[in-house]
């Protein structure tokens, strides 16, 4: 740690709950980024019908995140994510749910407003400016 200043332990100590926080808030900012990134490119390919994502485990012989197609064709998903996308998909998912292993089943179309909205809120709660006006398909549906 060269060229840094020291800190002192006492100081380290004492700012450790801040610290905590920032890494919380950070986290939960970087699951709201990468989300979003997934709910554009689901919008850009007008992805759409009911789907099944499963987090990895290993224990079943499921070393990748799964996102199957309950209805519809399966090469459409496969077309648009590959494994190390759904695994990202599925972390961030993990990380907003606080669930590391789960099974999930919604529309795809309406991921956004349960994934992302949920986790907009919670950063704005804590103070969090968000740079970014919320995705169309974040707000609720209105009929």
């Amino acid at each position: 740690m060269h060229g840094e200043l020291p800190m002192k332990f006492n100081e380290l100590l004492e700012g450790r709950e801040n610290l905590q926080r920032q890494a919380a808030l950070a986290n939960l900012a970087f699951a709201y980024e990468t989300l979003r990134e997934f709910a554009e490119r689901i919008a850009r390919a007008q992805l759409s019908g009911e789907v099944t994502l499963k987090s990895a485990d290993p224990d079943a012989d499921r070393y990748w995140a799964t996102l199957t197609a309950n209805r519809g064709p399966q090469s459409v998903i496969e077309e648009h994510f590959t494994e190390e996308d759904l695994t990202d998909f599925a972390d961030a998912i993990s990380f907003s749910t606080g669930h590391d292993d789960f099974e999930a089943t919604f529309s795809i179309e309406d991921f956004p407003q349960a994934f992302l909205a949920p986790l907009r809120s919670a950063l704005e709660s804590s103070g969090v400016v968000m740079d970014t006006d919320p995705l169309p398909a974040e707000k609720p549906h209105t009929k």
